[in-house]
C-alpha cells in the first residue's frame, strides 16, 4: 500500500471514527498500522467473517454501539447473514447481560434498515 492509499484510507476511517483534526491522521494511520489492512484483520488464523463475529460480540458485550454500527455493516459485508449477526447478539444477552443484547439487536434492525433503504 503506497503512503498516497495510506493517507486515503486513514481519512476514510477518521470519517467514521473521528478524532481531533489536530491528530486526525496520525490517529488513522495508527489505526491502519494496527487493527486494518496492516493489523490484526491481516493474521492468518482466522477468516475476516470470523473476525466479524467475535468484533460483534465483544462490542456488544462492551456496550460499544457507535463501533458496533460500523462492525454490524462490516460483518455483513464480510459475508455474515443478518441471522449470524442476530444470532451472535442472542448469545450475548446471556454472556453479556439483556440490556447490551437488546441495544445490540435494536442497533442491528438499525443497520439491516437503512441497507434496506439503499
Amino acid at each position: 500500500m503506497t503512503e498516497e492509499e495510506k493517507t486515503k484510507l486513514a481519512r476514510a476511517i477518521t470519517e467514521q471514527l473521528p478524532a481531533p483534526e489536530e491528530i486526525r491522521d496520525d490517529w488513522g494511520r495508527f489505526i491502519i498500522e494496527t487493527v486494518l489492512p496492516e493489523g490484526v484483520w491481516s493474521r492468518p488464523g482466522l477468516a475476516t467473517r470470523e473476525r466479524s463475529l467475535i468484533t460483534i460480540a465483544a462490542l456488544c458485550a462492551l456496550h460499544r454501539p457507535n463501533e458496533l454500527k460500523l462492525h454490524i455493516g462490516r460483518g455483513l459485508d464480510n459475508g455474515l447473514s443478518r441471522a449470524e449477526v442476530s444470532e451472535v447478539i442472542m448469545h450475548m444477552a446471556i454472556y453479556g447481560g439483556f440490556p447490551v443484547a437488546v441495544e445490540g439487536m435494536r442497533i442491528a434492525r438499525e443497520v439491516f434498515d437503512e441497507r434496506d433503504d439503499d
